[in-house]
């Protein structure tokens, strides 16, 4: 499945080249498509809406002893 920053990336290219082009039939299709794109993207949730890692406890310390920082 495509990711939602994929999905908005490509519709803003699509819209950039419906705006360079002199073609109106062109433009069109393109703006069509790009609106496809949004559509898709809107309901995905945003990246950073994640949960947090299993092993990482509420006060943001980890719940396990690091091996890398251990004495």
């Amino acid at each position: 499945m495509l990711g939602k920053t994929y999905l908005t990336k490509q519709a803003s290219l699509l819209m950039k080249f419906a705006r360079s082009t002199s073609d109106s039939e062109l433009s069109a299709k393109l703006i069509s498509k790009a609106a496809d794109l949004k559509a898709q993207a809107d309901p995905m949730p945003d990246k950073d809406q994640g949960l947090q890692a299993p092993d990482v406890a509420e006060d943001g310390n980890s719940s396990r002893s690091n091996p890398i920082t251990r004495s």
